[in-house]
């Protein structure tokens, strides 16, 4: 196992133990993600801010994997994301949806590069429409 792996396993594991300070450790300070909701962010604050707000939303958040990978200073992470949604849900708008109570199962796959021990870019992927389908947060069609 590389570098790479190792890091994207452990900001894995913090996130599934809610481990705050190990979760900000993973990102280099200036660190790029881009993301669904909120397209690119930057930043280590900004991305640890991301991160929670899925963490609040979700406080049993667990993944599950289907494939790990890794080539050089890239690791890939493909799988599920689950939790039950009993914390207020922010949009890449701002905007905050009440907690639905609902659990969600939504396949999502995380890329990650890797320099010095820490994670330099970051891209989150996982489709919004099936996570907000799952809250029941659609218009019946």
């Amino acid at each position: 196992m590389g570098q790479a792996r190792e890091v994207l396993d452990r900001l894995t594991n913090a996130m599934m133990a809610k481990d705050r300070e190990v979760i900000a450790a993973c990102y280099a300070a200036d660190v790029v993600a881009v993301t669904p909701e909120q397209g690119e962010i930057s930043g280590r604050d900004a991305i640890y801010k991301y991160t929670l707000q899925f963490l609040d939303a979700f406080p049993d958040f667990t993944y599950e994997y289907l494939q790990k990978h890794e080539a050089g200073d890239i690791a890939i992470d493909e799988g599920y994301i689950t939790g039950t949604n009993t914390g207020a849900l922010t949009m890449g708008s701002g905007e905050s949806l009440p907690a639905t109570g609902k659990r969600v199962r939504v396949r999502g796959c995380d890329v990650a590069v890797v320099e010095a021990g820490q994670i330099t870019a970051h891209r989150f992927y996982h489709d919004q429409m099936d996570l907000l389908g799952q809250l029941g947060l659609l218009p019946a069609g």
